[in-house]
C-alpha cells in the first residue's frame, strides 16, 4: 500500500464524526491493505510495534522538530517548528504546513517530493530507527526522519508525525480495530476480541481472521514469552463483594510492581505492567522461578522489596530496582525484592485464562513451590476483616476481593476483580505540564500539572489539578530529570509537557472545578510516587474520576 493512500484514508477517518461510520471505514482500510495489513492494522491506531513488542523509536519531540525543519529548508530551524507548534496546537498540522521534498545530502532516502513512500518503506525506516543505538544514534536517527520527511507529501507528512510521537488522534482505538476486523473480515466480535487478548497482537489477528476461518482464530493462544495485559481491579468494599457472590476469595495487596513472569522451561523472561522487558533488574527473580517452577509457565502476581527480616518494604524502593540498568549487583545487595505470585495463565502447555480464579490458584500452586500467594475463600465478613487486619499489620497495603468463579480478563476492569485500601485514596495521573520553581529550586520543575484521559481518544487528556506537595528535593531533582527531555514547549515558567510520565497522586476529595478542563480537581493533591510500571494508557479516565466524585455523596 503507498502511504500516501494510508495518508487519504487516516485523513477520512479523522473527519468522521460517527462511531460506526469509523470502524466501517477502518475495515475497507483493512480490506484493502493487501500484504501490509499487519502494520495498517497498528498504524492505524498510531503503533509500529506490536503491543508485546518491547521495542521503542525512544524518539523525542525535539528530533522530530529537528528532522521538520532540515526537510523543510534552509530558513527554518527547529525552534521555528515549536514555534508553529504552539501556533497550530498539534505535530501534524505544522508537518503539514510545510514544502518537503528539495532538500539534498542523504541521496539513500530519494530525491523528495512524495509519491515513493509506501506503508512497507515507512515500517523498514522505522524498524531501523527503533534498532538505533549507542554512540551516534541520535544523528543516525535524525536522518532517517529526515529522509522520511522529505519522501513526504503534505499529507503524508501530517500522519508521518502524529505516528512517530504515537500521536494519531485520528479516533481510533483498541476497539474500533478489534470491531474494524469482525466487520472487514465477517468474524464474531467476541472471537476477534479473544484472540487479541491472548496474542496481544491486531496485525496478526487481523492477518488470520482474513486468511483463514473463524476456528483459526479461536486456536490462537498465549505464547510463553509473549506478554499480555494485565487484568485489572477496581475499588471495592467487602460489603459489596460478599453481596455480589457466594464466597469471596480474598487475597492480600501487595505494596509492589505488577509483573508477568514467563518460563519456558529454559528462559525466565520478567514483564513490567508495561509488557517492558525487566528480567535483567530482577536476577533474584529469575533465580527464584529456575528453581521453584516445575513446568513452563505464565504468572502473574507483584515484585515486592522487603527488608532484612523479609518485611515489606514501600513502593518505592521496587521502582529503584525497576529503573536500574547498570549496576544492577549494587542495586540488588541495596534493595532486595521477592516474588509473589497470585495467579496462573498458563502451565505445562495449557492456557487456563477461561478456567475460575481457584482452580488457576491451584495450578499455580502445583507448579511453583515459593512465592505464592494466599488465597482465603469465605462468606464471612469477620474473617475479610481478620485477612485484611493481618496484611495491615503486616506492613502490606490492603486486601484483594475476587470472584472465586472469575475467569481471566487480559486487559480489563471489572467488578469480578475488587481493591479495598484503607484511607488514603491515590489516582495515577498523567502529568502534562509544570512550573519551573522560586529560589533555590530555581532551576527544578517545582509544580506539576496532573491529568486524565478522556473518552476522546488516545493521547487526549485534560488536568485535574496541580501537585506540588509530597516532594523532596532530591525527588524534584529526579522528576526534573525525567521530566526535562519531554518538554514540548515553555511560556514564561509554565512548561508543556509530552504526556508519557504517570504520577501516583494521593487526595482528600475529588471535587467539581470549573477551573480545570476536566470539571473537577482534587482536593490537597499530594505526590506519591512516578508509576513507572503504567503507561498513560493505564491512567485514570475521567469517566472513573466522574463515578468516584460521585460515590463521595
Amino acid at each position: 500500500m503507498e502511504f500516501a493512500a494510508f495518508a487519504s484514508r487516516a485523513a477520512e477517518i479523522e473527519a468522521e464524526p460517527a462511531d460506526l461510520a469509523i470502524v466501517s471505514l477502518v475495515g475497507d482500510l483493512l480490506a484493502d491493505a493487501d500484504d501490509d495489513l499487519p502494520v495498517v492494522a497498528r498504524f492505524v491506531q498510531g503503533r509500529v510495534f506490536p503491543a508485546w513488542d518491547d521495542r521503542k523509536l525512544d524518539v523525542g519531540p525535539n528530533t522530530v522538530y529537528a528532522a521538520i525543519a532540515r526537510a523543510a529548508g534552509p530558513n527554518v530551524d527547529a525552534d521555528d517548528v515549536e514555534d508553529r507548534l504552539a501556533d497550530r496546537g498539534e505535530i501534524g498540522a505544522v508537518a503539514a504546513s510545510y514544502d518537503f521534498g528539495g532538500q539534498q545530502g542523504l541521496a539513500a532516502f530519494g530525491a523528495g517530493g512524495g509519491g515513493d513512500l509506501t506503508v512497507a518503506s515507512v515500517y523498514d525506516e522505522l524498524e531501523t530507527l527503533a534498532a538505533t543505538e549507542g554512540s551516534g544514534s541520535d544523528d543516525t536517527k535524525l536522518d532517517i526522519l529526515f529522509g522520511l520527511f522529505n519522501r513526504a507529501s503534505s499529507e503524508e507528512a501530517r500522519f508521518l508525525a502524529r505516528l512517530v510521537l504515537s500521536e494519531m488522534r485520528i479516533g481510533v482505538g483498541e476497539g474500533t480495530v478489534r470491531d474494524a476486523i469482525a466487520e472487514a473480515f465477517d468474524r464474531h466480535t467476541e472471537t476477534v476480541e479473544r484472540a487479541v487478548q491472548v496474542t496481544n497482537d491486531y496485525g496478526l489477528v487481523a492477518e488470520t481472521a482474513r486468511d483463514a476461518d473463524e476456528t483459526a482464530l479461536t486456536d490462537l493462544s498465549l505464547t510463553v514469552g509473549r506478554p499480555i495485559q494485565a487484568m485489572l481491579a477496581q475499588a471495592g468494599t467487602a460489603a459489596g463483594a460478599l453481596e455480589s457472590w457466594d464466597e469471596v476469595a480474598v487475597e492480600t495487596k501487595f505494596d509492589g510492581a505488577r509483573v508477568q513472569v514467563h518460563w519456558d522451561g529454559e528462559d525466565v523472561t520478567i514483564f513490567s505492567r508495561n509488557m517492558e522487558d525487566v528480567t535483567a533488574a530482577l536476577p533474584e527473580i529469575v533465580e527464584t522461578v529456575r528453581a521453584d517452577c516445575s513446568a513452563p509457565a505464565i504468572l502473574d502476581g507483584e515484585v515486592v522489596a522487603v527488608d532484612d527480616e523479609g518485611d515489606p518494604l514501600p513502593f518505592q524502593q521496587v521502582l529503584r530496582r525497576f529503573r536500574r540498568k547498570h549496576d544492577v549487583a549494587k542495586a540488588r545487595a541495596d534493595v532486595e525484592v521477592e516474588l509473589r505470585a497470585f495467579d496462573c495463565l498458563h502451565a505445562s502447555g495449557e492456557d487456563l485464562l477461561d478456567q475460575p480464579l481457584v482452580t488457576r490458584h491451584e495450578r499455580l500452586s502445583a507448579v511453583l513451590d515459593s512465592g505464592v500467594a494466599d488465597l482465603t475463600l469465605t462468606d464471612d465478613p469477620d474473617e475479610v476483616a481478620d485477612v485484611e487486619a493481618d496484611a495491615l499489620a503486616a506492613g502490606h497495603e490492603g486486601i484483594m476481593l475476587k470472584d472465586p468463579e472469575s475467569t481471566y480478563s487480559p486487559g480489563k476492569r471489572g467488578k469480578r476483580w475488587r481493591k479495598r485500601k484503607p484511607d488514603v485514596e491515590t489516582l495515577d495521573c498523567v502529568v502534562t505540564g509544570a512550573e519551573w520553581g522560586e529560589g533555590r529550586r530555581a532551576k527544578l520543575l517545582g509544580t506539576f500539572e496532573i491529568s486524565v484521559r478522556t473518552p476522546d481518544g488516545p493521547g487526549e487528556f485534560e488536568p485535574i489539578g496541580k501537585v506540588a506537595t509530597g516532594v523532596t528535593d532530591e525527588q524534584l531533582e529526579e522528576l526534573t530529570t525525567l521530566l526535562e527531555p519531554h518538554v514540548r514547549g515553555q511560556e514564561g515558567q509554565t512548561v508543556d509537557i509530552e504526556p508519557v510520565v504517570v504520577f501516583e497522586v494521593g487526595y482528600e476529595e475529588i471535587q467539581t472545578s470549573p477551573t480545570y478542563g476536566s470539571g473537577y480537581a482534587l482536593r490537597f493533591p499530594r505526590f506519591v510516587a512516578v508509576r513507572d510500571d503504567k503507561a498513560v494508557a493505564d491512567a485514570e479516565s475521567l469517566e472513573r474520576v466522574e463515578r468516584l466524585a460521585a460515590a463521595q455523596h
